[in-house]
């Protein structure tokens, strides 16, 4: 892949409706100083209604859409404004010079015309451009693919501004010195801007320069999926925030035996998924997605529940297991939706206990416990605190979607967790909310931000000798950013980003995989061990704030069943109004924790256990549990997992060979294609 530095990030300014107002006040004093006409006054109000105008597309074009929902959007704004100077010079030059300015006015109209010209090509460029198949890991130059046209060419607001400058600028200056050449000068240099547009986005239209048709493509998709013939797949739809749901299987899924291939619904989808070695097939239309049935995939992972996850259930070759993102006591860990699915797979005998006891129709013949693969990366417990300070991570999760205050204790228990904590000389915290919070409740969102507030004022009170800079954090990230670079220059779409990741490159992931961990190891050295960290983002990952703890504080979630997988200390906080023993009863995960209520009482005894382990009595119940909720550690998970695609692969086969005899049989091109094969990729004929 190709080297792509990161673009900073770009300033946001809240939106305000100040710039609006100066905007309307300016064209109203340009309205006003043409009809006078004042000419200072003109000037002076045309350059503020122009700032004005680069200020709201740089920063604010949330401005913008409300003047386009008025339908004064910026080419109503921009004819308006030089409609105004033309007026002005009529009424400068008398009803004599009129008719010398008639070429002037017949160049704007043409530059307006040609505005109108260039926005339809760009339309007809992006049509062409958009393919129904958005690929990544996978050679596709055979639709020609190619760089995106300019980011200037596809935004009308800013090519207006840009182009139509010039015009602008020759008529205001033709109207404080009456010469007419400077207007002719400018509205040539708009005119020339703009055939230049023009006749760039002309030339993509042309047969052999743009992409392939939808037909090509999809004869294309065809021909890859028969060569590349891929056995197991990972299906997964979802919003901009969901990816990691899909992100924690990736690794699992590459060490599958077989061909395996991810399947996306979401054009946005493709970037957002972390890096793999994986090769990755979006297919946003349902008639497209219908084409894997002629496929050799047989068998789909689903590691969420979706409104299209029904589409991909019509197909009849494919077998479907659902794995979901995280094993919870929480009733959406056993959603009625599991039933649609062939099986479901689960860590341990804890969730095959939870789907008998929730009795939402999936049947315990169908479920499969495969442990969870993504813990190969959860450190073991290696005895109590052995520096000055005991790291406690709190990681809450957010509220969801049915409003239940036992989902999670940012509201009612975390600002008093976190004083609680605060409040011990020896504790570092580290901070990790759940990136939802506050999507649902305003009352979580207001309380995280309290949180933080509480932890940065301790750190202001706290202080110690601060490690050296070295620059190693610096380079660690310069080489993660180089390894994981996916963020392309402005004016990339997704043809131009499926040409610059059509290569696959082999051991991408673990360089990835090694990277991640160099850059983690460096961003904890940098940190002094005295100082509280809030942490958000993608980076540090969970797992890794896993390893940097000696307690864990979160709530009834998937957090707390990965955490056992290191064996070390935890607490749940108790914001649902059960009492404790019947809140250890409703929830397994909760029998090997230590219980907080939501004044956080009991936290200095927490602590004490945490550092001295003969205070510890839950050691020997959180093994226990560990093997209660994810599984025996042999045969490894990554072990059982395969094991579990192996047999519902089979399945699938035996399926399709008992089907076949009723079945119409498949047109000649496509029996050739339709071979049956082995897991390992044994073909058959």
């Amino acid at each position: 892949m190709p080297l792509r530095i990161p673009r900073p990030p770009r300033l946001r300014v809240p939106a305000r409706p100040l710039p609006a107002a100066v905007l309307v006040v300016a064209f109203c004093a340009q309205a006003f100083a043409a009809l006078r006409p004042n000419v200072p006054l003109l000037i002076g109000a045309t350059a503020v209604s122009l700032a004005v105008e680069g200020f709201l597309h740089r920063w604010q074009r949330g401005i913008l859409a409300v003047f386009a929902k008025s339908h004064l959007d910026v080419t109503v704004r921009h004819v308006l404004r030089d409609l105004l100077l033309v007026v002005a010079l009529l009424r400068l030059g008398g009803q004599d010079r009129e008719s010398s300015y008639t070429p002037l006015i017949a160049a704007l109209l043409a530059f307006y015309a040609l505005h109108g010209a260039i926005q339809a090509a760009s339309i007809l460029v992006r049509r062409t451009r958009t393919l129904p198949v958005v690929t990544r890991n996978i050679d596709a130059s055979a639709l020609r693919l190619s760089p995106a046209p300019p980011l200037l060419l596809r935004r009308p607001g800013p090519r207006l501004l840009v182009y139509g400058l010039p015009a602008t600028a020759g008529l205001l200056a033709t109207v404080a010195t009456a010469d007419r050449r400077l207007a002719a000068l400018g509205l040539a240099l708009s005119l020339g801007l703009a055939v230049v547009g023009l006749g760039d986005l002309a030339l993509r239209l042309l047969p052999g320069r743009r992409p392939a048709g939808e037909r090509e493509t999809l004869e294309w998709l065809d021909r890859w999926l028969a060569e590349y013939r891929p056995t197991v797949g990972l299906y997964f739809s979802g919003g901009t925030s969901s990816a990691y749901q899909a992100n924690m299987w990736l690794e699992p899924l590459a060490q599958l035996e077989g061909r395996p291939l991810i399947v996306l619904r979401e054009r946005f989808m493709v970037q957002k998924l972390a890096a793999t070695d994986v090769p990755i097939l979006c297919l946003p239309k349902v008639s497209t997605l219908m084409r894997l049935e002629q496929s050799t995939l047989r068998v789909l992972i689903h590691p969420s529940n979706s409104g299209k996850t029904s589409q991909v259930l019509r197909i009849p070759t494919l077998k479907h297991t659902f794995v979901n993102h995280g094993e919870s006591d929480k009733l959406s860990s056993c959603n009625p939706y599991a039933k649609a699915y062939d099986e479901v797979w689960v860590a341990g005998p804890a969730a095959r206990e939870r789907y008998a006891q929730a009795e939402v129709g999936v049947e315990d013949k169908d479920v499969v416990e495969i442990g969870r693969p993504q813990l190969d990366a959860v450190e073991p417990y290696a005895g109590p605190p052995a520096g000055t300070y005991t790291t406690v991570l709190y990681a809450p999760t957010w509220e969801g979607w049915d409003g239940n205050p036992g989902n999670t204790s940012v509201i009612e228990a975390g600002e008093n967790i976190v004083r609680a904590l605060l409040a011990d000389p020896k504790v570092r915290l580290l901070y990790k909310p759940h990136p939802l919070t506050g999507s649902v409740d305003p009352r979580a969102g207001a309380a995280d931000m309290r949180i933080r507030d509480l932890i940065r004022a301790a750190n202001r009170e706290r202080s110690g000798p601060r490690p050296a800079d070295n620059g190693e954090l610096a380079r660690r990230t310069a080489e993660l950013d180089r390894i994981t670079a996916t963020d392309f220059r402005a004016a990339a779409d997704q043809v131009e980003r499926m040409l610059a990741q059509s290569t696959p490159e082999e051991g991408r992931a673990r360089a990835v995989a090694e990277a991640t961990t160099a850059w983690e190891d460096a961003y904890w050295a940098s940190l002094p061990d005295w100082e509280h960290q809030i942490v958000l983002g993608l980076r540090p990952t969970l797992f890794s704030c896993f390893n940097r703890s000696d307690l864990l504080i979160s709530d009834v979630s998937s957090v707390v069943s990965d955490f056992l997988a290191s064996g070390k200390p935890y607490a749940v906080a108790n914001t649902s109004g059960l009492a404790q023993d019947v809140f250890r009863k409703t929830f397994p995960t909760v029998r090997a924790a230590t219980v907080l209520t939501p004044d956080a009482a009991g936290m200095p005894e927490l602590l004490a256990s945490v550092r001295d382990p003969e205070l510890d009595e839950l050691a020997d119940a959180r093994l226990e549990l560990k093997r209660y909720l994810l599984g025996p550690d042999e045969p490894t998970s990554q072990e059982r997992f395969n094991t579990a695609v192996r047999a519902l692969y089979s399945a699938a086969e035996q399926r399709r060979e008992r089907t076949a005899a009723h079945t119409i049989p498949p047109v000649p091109a496509q029996r050739d294609e339709r071979k049956s094969e082995t897991l390992d990729g044994t073909a058959t004929s």
